[in-house]
């Protein structure tokens, strides 16, 4: 295991990260103010299983958390770096990490700074979530101490079992979220150790406006949680409120989760670059630029049975860059090759020169998904260098079944829907299904079908916020199939027309 840093590597470190800002500024990049903390692989891995820090206490964070933190003793893998989406942003360097690792890590942690701040999909992202979720934090707490601990983790098991299950089209947007504004600071306590600033991360004292409850519009609807926390007759205020927290939690999540090849692309797109700038300024070592190649190498490195979002992301900003820069158009002439653009049209690769559009910040700034992404910017001559195909299992093997690039980039984009997930629909009326105050839910069906023993599984997990009955419309090959939990204790399936 590499030993901890020197305080000289600590004060090189700083030097670097100021320089990385420079060099971004003066690139037209433009983040929020960074605070680096070095920590050691147990902060760290805490805070990566909560994904923020100090985020309310729960059993799958602590699998989360023990889970990473054995693949690391293990040398199995390793987190190099963890940034929080915050105003100003929290980035957290492991301390084991050698010089060069950290370096690599503070442009790449640059970049994805600028990503959150500027991309559409962030624009209504509550930059003061690491706050928010201390008081959601407390407040769960308190729930505990009244209810019960056992009582409000039951009940959280059955929230986090739907919370993919909410509203995505805003964007990123938190507009019923809870709003806040930053006051003094609580009276500084005692230490109990080095490392109590960054767990009271999210323990800085806010005003606290009472929240507005979401509103389920009376159109279809995919926000099951807000139909859970407004229309269910049977959960008591502090139920409510959790799954509302949890609902917040997610939605700060989701442009994350909507954007990660290219935000993982951009990133990588500009460490490379400024670790070409700290070299050219003396502060990376010839040695140290070696060891940058080796490790840059890894991380864009292929993947047999998925994409890789740092290879992908980079090579599509990299391409775009040689498209704008006339760098493309030189190449296509001289290997006499010819390219299409994402309708199939044959294109001219001197019309890319001058188009805003093929501008890697325009891009950064205005392309609201990876989906948008791949479907623009993955051509057919991507597909090929990166060698991406589609497979199947076949006879208990693995098999290339498509290598058409336009069928694989379309297949790459629509495993991207709902993030994976089957897309749960709350119909017109669907909170009152049969004239009862039964919950209807359809499944939007595209050809693949859901895992039937674990939707039952969830159903029963609805059933418990709902309170009562609740139904599930699907489909499979041989026709319609209605799920339906009358009890909250089986759940019954029979075939529909």
């Amino acid at each position: 295991m590499t030993e901890k840093l020197s305080q000289d590597q600590v004060e090189n470190l700083s030097r670097c990260a100021d320089v990385v800002m420079e060099i971004a500024s003066a690139a037209g990049l433009d983040p929020y103010p960074i605070e680096f903390h070095l920590v050691p692989a147990t902060i760290m891995y805490e805070f990566g299983a909560y994904g923020i820090p100090g985020r309310f206490s729960h059993w799958t964070h602590g699998k989360a958390y023990w889970q990473m933190k054995t693949m690391y003793d293990y040398g199995l893998s390793k987190i190099y770096e963890l940034v929080i989406n915050n105003d100003p942003a929290q980035a957290f360097l492991m301390e084991n990490n050698d010089l060069t690792q950290n370096k690599v890590v503070i442009g790449h942690v640059v970049a994805h700074v600028d990503f959150f701040k500027n991309n559409i999909s962030f624009k209504n992202t509550n930059r003061q979530m690491v706050e928010v979720a201390g008081l959601h934090a407390d407040r769960v707490k308190n729930y505990g101490f009244k209810e019960g601990d056992e009582e409000v983790e039951a009940f959280l098991d059955s929230v986090l079992a739907i919370q993919q299950n909410i509203d995505t089209s805003f964007f990123g947007g938190n507009l019923d979220s809870i709003k806040t504004r930053e006051v003094e600071d609580k009276e500084p306590k005692p230490p109990s150790s080095k490392y109590d600033d960054l767990f009271e991360l999210g323990q800085r004292k806010i005003e606290v406006p009472k929240r507005k409850r979401p509103q389920s519009p009376p159109q279809e609807t995919v926000d099951l949680l807000a139909v859970l926390a407004e229309h269910s007759k049977y959960l008591t205020d502090w139920q409510k409120d959790l799954i509302l927290i949890v609902r917040d939690e997610m939605r700060y999540f989701v442009p994350q989760m909507m954007t990660r090849i290219m935000n993982e692309g951009w990133a990588t797109y500009w460490h490379l670059r400024f670790m070409r700038g700290l070299a050219d300024r003396g502060l990376v070592t010839d040695g140290e630029y070696i060891k940058f190649a080796d490790l840059h190498a890894g991380v864009v490195v292929s993947s047999r049975r998925s994409i890789n979002p740092y290879l992908v992301g980079w090579r599509i900003f990299e391409d775009v860059n040689d498209k704008k820069e006339g760098k493309y158009a030189q190449e296509m002439k001289r290997k006499g090759k010819k390219e299409y653009d994402w309708l199939g049209q044959e294109i001219d690769p001197e019309s890319y020169q001058g188009r805003k559009d093929y501008d890697v910040k325009w891009i950064r700034e205005n392309i609201p998904s990876d989906q948008a992404f791949l479907r623009n910017y993955l051509t057919g001559q991507l597909v090929e260098e990166l060698d991406l195909y589609t497979y199947a299992s076949e006879n208990d093997q693995w098999v290339i079944v498509e290598k058409d690039w336009q069928k694989v980039r379309d297949a790459a984009v629509k495993s991207m829907d709902n993030f994976g997930h089957p897309l749960i629909k709350i119909p017109p009326n669907g909170v009152d299904y049969n004239s009862n105050g039964e919950l209807e839910l359809v499944h939007q069906w595209d050809g693949t079908d859901l895992d039937l023993p674990y939707a039952e599984k969830t159903l029963l997990h609805v059933y418990k916020l709902w309170g009562r009955p609740v139904h599930l419309q699907t489909k499979n090959s041989e026709g319609g199939l209605m799920l339906s939990c009358q009890d909250g204790e089986k759940v019954e399936s029979k075939k529909i027309g």
